[in-house]
């Protein structure tokens, strides 16, 4: 990756310097951990995680025309191009703070119990439109994701975009502080990983550890809609931030106005500080357009242009496993899949069902919700699983199939003319999903990553490509 100035990403004496490394390794383009997707010129990291330890693909990473590759003093070898240092992760944190301290540019740091990604995503691509923008890719943004982020960013940078998650109390203060942003947004706080906190107070408590890395005159993006708002809001004036926030509440300094959905996404008009903004989001969901709104606010708090940067909200579409869409054309009519395997919990699973309600009757007659064990979620696993059945009637869900001890709670709740098939383990279902599913369906497929509810994903999708008369759409 070379920067406007012809510099690559990193000189190997920057590398040496920031790792406090001893080698000659080449000049550095990109940044891995991984050699299956490790390109020519990258610096290789050799971490040692929980199931592998980097340090046995060193010679792959090398063979693949890694520029140079990070390991412990003690690793074997005498490639020139191995860098040792105390330990590689430790290092690539280090590289990280030296990207963070070459950058002229702002920098903005998301966080939050729901809508981290889809934000980021979102905040990412208004600010392409507007100059050099940096951000994390897929949810990079643990330990190791954050430190992998910083040091892959260009010198050139004019806007850094970072997504820092958490399970446990302390984690994001290490990574807020390293990103150190002008602008931080909380997208809404939730029971996500109750299991590990007292309270949802207490994981509003976690989430606001994002103020702490805040720079001196910095921004806070808060959620005026959620419950916690005072909260947060409390915590963020603490650390000396200014607030900016976003809902539908009247009191919003980004307010929702209106919105028109269809299957395909939704047309939005916003107030943001006084100014009326109209936007195309090419997500569907009224979740999202309450996201957007956070987006709207960090552009605003940047002092940017709004309606130069907002035209790309109406080509972003959810990804595989976060709400991705596609309409296979059968003899008969079409079925609408909704992908939302990659994870849930009730903030996410409550957003998804009311998604789902909002797809139109014609030409889809029919909702499905195939709906999977949510985890982590502790003591009140049983209660927050029934807690949803509201929302499926509310949503007008035609039929329920339920994967999973804790939601076959919800399953007995829905009527019984409403009930599908139910499984303890989703790969139960795989064969009879596909005899269920006739034109005129939409069908949305969630639950936490650990039901494995993606392969019901990918059998529905091959099933549908089989027996569609056109190629399928997204």
């Amino acid at each position: 990756m070379q920067a406007e100035d012809g510099k690559p990403l990193w000189t190997a004496a920057e590398v040496l310097a920031a790792t406090g490394g001893n080698g000659s390794p080449g000049d550095v383009t990109g940044v891995s951990i991984d050699t299956r997707t490790l390109q020519p010129g990258d610096l290789y990291v050799a971490i040692k995680g929980d199931v592998h330890d980097g340090h046995a693909f060193v010679d792959k990473a090398l063979k693949g025309g890694a520029a140079g590759a990070l390991v412990v003093a003690s690793h074997p070898g005498d490639d020139s191009r191995l860098v040792r240092v105390d330990e590689p992760l430790a290092a690539l944190r280090r590289l990280g703070l030296a990207a963070r301290a070459r950058l002229t540019g702002t920098v903005f740091a998301v966080t939050g119990s729901v809508g981290k990604t889809g934000t980021k995503e979102a905040l990412r691509a208004c600010l392409a439109a507007l100059g050099v923008t940096h951000a994390s890719v897929k949810s990079y943004n643990n330990h190791w994701g954050v430190p992998l982020t910083l040091a892959r960013m260009p010198r050139d940078s004019q806007f850094g975009v970072f997504e820092i998650g958490m399970n446990h109390a302390g984690e994001i203060t290490p990574l807020t502080q390293m990103v150190r942003p002008q602008i931080a947004i909380i997208t809404t706080v939730a029971p996500v990983h109750i299991e590990f906190f007292a309270s949802e107070a207490a994981i509003a408590d976690a989430k606001a550890e994002i103020f702490l890395g805040l720079q001196p005159g910095g921004m806070a993006i808060l959620n005026r809609d959620n419950p916690h708002f005072d909260r947060l809001a409390m915590a963020a004036r603490a650390a000396g931030a200014a607030i900016i926030s976003f809902g539908a509440d009247n009191a919003a300094d980004v307010r929702l106005l209106s919105m028109t959905a269809d299957a395909l996404g939704s047309d939005v008009m916003a107030g943001v500080l006084g100014q009326t903004i109209r936007y195309r989001l090419g997500t569907p969901g009224r979740h999202v357009v309450l996201n957007s709104l956070a987006v709207l606010a960090a552009l605003a708090a940047a002092k940017l242009d709004i309606e130069q940067a907002v035209p790309p909200l109406a080509w972003l579409s959810a990804g595989p496993g976060r709400g991705e869409r596609s309409r296979y054309d059968l003899p008969g009519g079409p079925v609408l899949l909704i992908d939302e395997s990659y994870n849930a919990n009730p903030a996410s699973m409550r957003a998804a069902l009311q998604s789902l309600g909002e797809v139109p009757r014609e030409p889809f007659r029919r909702r499905i919700a195939v709906l999977g064990d949510m985890r982590e979620l502790g003591e009140r696993s049983a209660a927050l699983h029934t807690e949803l059945a509201g929302t499926v009637l509310e949503a007008g869900v035609d039929l329920v199939i339920a994967v999973g001890r804790y939601m076959k709670g919800l399953y007995d709740l829905v009527p019984a003319a409403r009930r599908g098939p139910y499984a303890v383990q989703s790969e139960h279902l795989v064969a009879q999903l596909a005899g269920l599913i006739r034109p005129g369906d939409a069908v949305m497929i969630k639950g936490s990553l650990g039901t494995r509810m993606a392969p019901l994903v990918d059998a529905l999708k091959s099933h549908l490509a089989s027996h569609a008369t056109t190629p399928h759409k997204s």
